[in-house]
């Protein structure tokens, strides 16, 4: 009886979520499907109870890592018991004005956000090092990024977090990347590299990053889901169609960083090389492996 009544309120629950969410209630059939499994799978490999797990969760922009975060969050902490924290590397983006230091001193292109060196991969450090060794009282902080504004939000804005969570899910579109050869940063992959990075000024700094400063970072990660996309095509379309979402949610407010569709193209040239490059090199290693289907829904 129990149990039957657990199903019952994880159910409403997971429907609600969805609702808030604006979701389509045809992926009711997904608790069942992915979220349920993936709980258990989730409860068994980390089955010690008095440790703080990070599970990154990898997914292309646009892919639906928050929505997945946040369904998973729902049956977690509901079917469980867990205490879930939920976090982005967006939100440790570096403000706007120390973006425009880095593109004066290293380069012009570091003024975009996303990229590997243009988030504060110390701060990231710090709050998970916080959650994992909290007490029972603790508070941690965990700071909040405006994209609309592209800067943080002020910091009486940011979340706070009490106690010690069970598990953090901290999702991010290169999460758990690893570097490229010398070799593969030479040859421009569109016209953003080519006409405005054509010494690799740019791409050596990004792949730096990523494999200096970012490394200590994803090896707190005790598993790595990742979100497989398609193809990088599929990018653009998603993440439009998340940029008219922000331009809903911002109406009638100061949305001046809300991005055209021709800024939204040369924005995702950012990412595509190092997307592409994830496609291919991660799923063989990722602890976990999901397709994301071209009408947005998660397969196994």
């Amino acid at each position: 009886m129990y149990g039957e009544m657990l199903d019952i309120d994880l159910r409403e629950e997971f429907q609600k979520k969805l609702r808030e969410l604006m979701l389509d209630e045809i992926l009711m059939e997904d608790l069942s499907r992915i979220y349920l499994p993936m709980a258990n799978l989730i409860n068994t490999a980390l089955n010690v109870k008095d440790q703080t797990h990070i599970i990154g969760i990898n997914g292309a922009q646009g892919a639906g890592k928050t929505t997945f975060s946040k369904l998973l969050k729902v049956v977690l902490e509901q079917k469980f018991g867990m205490k879930v924290v939920q976090l982005s590397i967006d939100d440790f983006y570096l403000s706007r004005a120390e973006r425009e230091e880095l593109a004066k001193s290293v380069h012009p292109l570091l003024i975009t956000r996303g990229v590997p060196g243009t988030h504060d991969v110390r701060m990231a450090e710090s709050v998970l090092s916080s959650l994992s060794s909290a007490q029972e009282s603790s508070v941690t902080i965990i700071p909040r990024f405006n994209k609309a504004m592209d800067d943080p939000y002020p910091q009486s804005q940011w979340d706070r977090f009490v106690g010690r969570p069970n598990v953090v899910l901290f999702d991010g579109w290169f999460m758990g990347a690893i570097e490229q050869k010398e070799t593969e940063l030479l040859s421009p992959v569109n016209d953003l590299e080519k006409l405005e990075d054509p010494y690799c000024i740019w791409r050596r700094y990004v792949n730096s990053q990523l494999k200096d400063n970012y490394k200590s970072l994803f090896d707190k990660i005790d598993l790595l889901v990742m979100l497989k996309v398609s193809s990088f095509d599929k990018v653009y379309e998603w993440r439009l169609l998340q940029e008219e979402k922000l331009r809903i949610v911002t109406a009638n407010k100061e949305n001046k960083r809300v991005m055209s569709k021709d800024e939204l193209v040369r924005f995702i040239s950012h990412y595509e090389r190092l997307t592409k490059f994830i496609l291919k090199e991660m799923p063989s290693r990722a602890d976990m492996l999901f397709y994301v289907s071209n009408d947005h829904r998660i397969c196994i």
